[in-house]
């Protein structure tokens, strides 16, 4: 009988395994080998000078040195991060807000679905589309500039796209409109499963609305917010459509919006892929400490 139950239960698994193959050949395909193939270019000289194809030559460490030999890489790695910050910070704290208000049965609130819907729509637009409105809207001689002169607020037109912390609070503008709607369905239905016996116990002892939100609903939220913290995180790393279009693919004024995957992608336009192999390794790198760093403050060992 133990036998036949065995048998029964090794049937079952090589179907779960024969289901996993999908999967398994498309990470390997797209993710496996050229993880493999990008750490492979980075030890080699392979770059194209005018119609010379130079390389590809193995020179060790030399295209590490390179990328942090002119401090571009810190400079490139500190804008990423400011613009991560600037969209982040308000994102987290709008995205709590919201959540709190829409998993509270209390309040009441009518049309839920429907502010739901419409702070969730900003994610579904792309953004090139997202950063050429923009880009029309505070040109010089667009319509943010002519509305404030005509309001008296200004005397000419501001250049914001001349002044790099305009430049960089646009990128983090769009960045917190495209994403703070999704950050909230996630912190709502992390509150939403939180066991409301809780908060019943905690009325009852006399606890204030703001001693329950920091005392349970924070405590017990601590996993979601990790998750949103190191995926926001690791997007934010790979910030690139909207800075680029928005700057035309410069990174002006001053190189000041210049994020880290433009900088790649000016390596792989030129087609320097061992230099262009180099940041991604480095990229990679600098992801997982910031993300085990995140991982490290946001949770709590248990007492």
């Amino acid at each position: 009988m133990k036998t036949a139950k065995k048998g029964k239960v090794v049937r079952y698994n090589k179907w779960g395994y024969i289901f996993l193959i999908p999967f398994v050949v498309v990470y390997i395909l797209f993710q496996l080998i050229p993880l493999i193939s990008t750490v492979y270019n980075s030890f080699y000289e392979n770059y194209r000078s005018g119609l010379t194809q130079i390389g590809p030559n193995f020179v060790g460490l030399e295209n590490y040195k390179t990328i942090f030999a002119n401090g571009d890489m810190l400079l490139y790695t500190k804008n990423t991060m400011i613009m991560w910050l600037m969209g982040f910070v308000p994102q987290i704290i709008v995205s709590l807000l919201l959540a709190s208000w829409f998993s509270n049965p209390s309040l009441r609130l009518k049309g839920q679905r429907f502010f739901k819907t419409v702070i969730y729509l900003p994610n579904l637009i792309m953004a090139s589309a997202f950063s050429m409105l923009f880009f029309t809207l505070f040109a010089d001689g667009g319509p943010i500039n002519s509305m404030l002169i005509q309001a008296g607020i200004l005397s000419e037109p501001f250049r914001f796209m001349s002044n790099a912390w305009s430049v960089r609070t646009l990128i983090a503008f769009m960045n917190f409109l495209m994403w703070f709607g999704n950050t909230t369905i996630l912190l709502m239905a992390g509150m939403m499963g939180i066991d409301t016996s809780l908060f019943e116990a905690a009325e009852v002892d006399g606890a204030t609305s703001r001693q329950v939100f920091f005392r349970i609903t924070m405590p017990l939220l601590r996993p979601i917010l990790v998750y949103v913290a190191i995926t926001s995180l690791i997007g934010g790393l790979q910030m690139f459509d909207v800075p680029q279009i928005l700057t035309n693919g410069t990174g002006e004024p001053m190189r000041s919006s210049m994020t880290l995957i433009m900088y790649l992608n000016k390596h792989l336009f030129s087609k320097n892929y061992g230099l262009g192999g180099a940041l991604s390794v480095v990229l990679f790198i600098i992801t997982g400490i910031l993300s085990l760093i995140v991982f490290k403050f946001t949770t709590k060992k248990p007492d």
